[in-house]
């Protein structure tokens, strides 16, 4: 039975992924870090079956506490296969207005906390001689946004480092892929006034914002067998968004 961890599971594309790994036969480790009550609720809803679902409470851009949740995988399983990172956050603001503050809690999160992530779980699959790492990125990452200096920056970091990292562990038999999402329907969206988000539906080509399902069906084929030659990718889930 194959084993994952997922960052930032509680709610959103993280649970949706959560539920899918879930319907795989996967053994969890899902990491958050503040949403108890979310966390429960996607505990209390996944099946019941031979697979156990472990949820861990910690703050993956702190460098011990993402030490922690990879070794504890590692110490109730064995072994660790999938590794997806998907925590991460937002403080938007115009460039002139954003904080130190505001700037330096994305990269933390973002950035930093996808390095700690894979840092510490990296060194285990190496010995194991086998893994998939699959980091969440952004459309933004690519594209740029108004209002998203930090965030963006956060998401280029996340894919310039997931092309480094499949550099480093293609040999070790590791494949690390990106993911890079466009404007998917979740409480962030949902918060955004009803005529903002028309207006970025009519620059999407598909005409709709993207489902998190849409993104898990993206993680599904990066860790299965079909997908065993493909690594240092990034896949855009955006509806045309941006090509």
């Amino acid at each position: 039975m194959k084993t994952a961890i997922i960052t930032g599971a509680s709610k959103g594309i993280g649970s949706v992924i959560a539920s899918r790994l879930n319907e795989l036969g996967y053994n969890l480790i899902l990491n958050y870090r503040s949403s108890t009550a979310s966390m429960e609720e996607l505990l209390s809803g996944l099946a019941n079956g031979e697979a156990e679902n472990i949820a861990v409470k910690c703050d993956i851009s702190v460098y011990e506490d993402a030490k922690k949740l990879v070794y504890m995988a590692y110490e109730k399983f064995g072994s660790v296969d999938v590794l997806i990172n998907n925590a991460g956050i937002t403080k938007d603001n115009l460039i002139p207005l954003m904080s130190e503050e505001e700037f330096d809690v994305v990269i933390s999160t973002n950035l930093k906390g996808t390095f700690n992530c894979c840092r510490h779980a990296v060194k285990r699959m190496i010995k194991q001689k086998h893994g998939r790492i699959i980091n969440i990125s952004s459309v933004v990452g690519l594209a740029g946004n108004s209002g998203q200096v930090n965030y963006a920056a956060s998401k280029a970091g996340i894919i310039g480092m997931t092309k480094s990292m499949a550099r480093e562990l293609g040999k070790k038999n590791i494949l690390v892929n990106a993911i890079a999402p466009g404007f998917i329907q979740t409480e962030m969206t949902d918060k955004i006034p009803e005529a903002i988000r028309m207006e970025m539906v009519k620059n999407i080509p598909l005409q709709r914002l993207g489902q998190p399902a849409d993104v898990a069906d993206a993680v599904e084929f990066l860790i299965s067998d079909k997908a065993s030659y493909i690594t240092g990718q990034v896949l855009s889930v955006n509806g045309g968004y941006y090509m």
